[in-house]
């Protein structure tokens, strides 16, 4: 299913993990305080189990949208580092059990994910607005994100695998 779903979609690796597709970018230009974008792009993002979303940030806010009529596969868990603190929102089709079909990561703000244990894989879209552009994107560094965020170490450290 996964290989089906980077063939069918023709995915390519994405910087922070997984896998992305961009299914829109806005015709229209907006002038925010980072300069001209699109007004909004969004894409389709494939993270496969043992694999994560590193911690990255935006200078844009980004909606996440996990819905069973649309994507495919498991709950994941969206980890925010805000406070000094890790915040962790879990993504999937469970409403009723807390879970969300559709969540905002403000812009600013460090974020990664990874597919909740069980799940197979997880497929979900993502708009952001104004529009995504890689010179706004920004991996974190695990040093750096340790110091500032030192109670949230495990999952800093899983979220920066292979970052200085």
């Amino acid at each position: 299913m996964i290989d089906k779903l980077k063939t069918t979609y023709d995915m390519q690796p994405h910087p922070e993990g997984g896998f992305f597709k961009e299914t829109y970018r806005a015709e229209s230009r907006i002038t925010s305080s980072f300069g001209e974008r699109s007004a909004s792009t969004a894409i389709y993002f494939l993270i496969t189990p043992g694999s994560v979303s590193r911690l990255h940030r935006i200078r844009a806010d980004e909606v996440w949208h996990f819905s069973a009529h649309f994507y495919l596969g498991g709950p994941m868990t969206v980890v925010e580092l805000v406070d000094g603190a890790a915040k962790c929102t879990t993504l999937g089709h469970d409403v009723l059990d807390g879970q969300l079909v559709q969540y905002t990561v403000k812009a600013g703000t460090w974020f990664g994910s990874f597919p909740n244990a069980g799940s197979a894989y997880s497929f979900v879209g993502c708009t952001v607005a104004p529009g995504f552009e890689f010179e706004d994107f920004e991996l974190g560094s695990r040093a750096a994100l340790l110091a500032e965020f030192p109670d949230a170490r495990d999952l800093v450290v899983k979220l920066t695998e292979g970052l200085p």
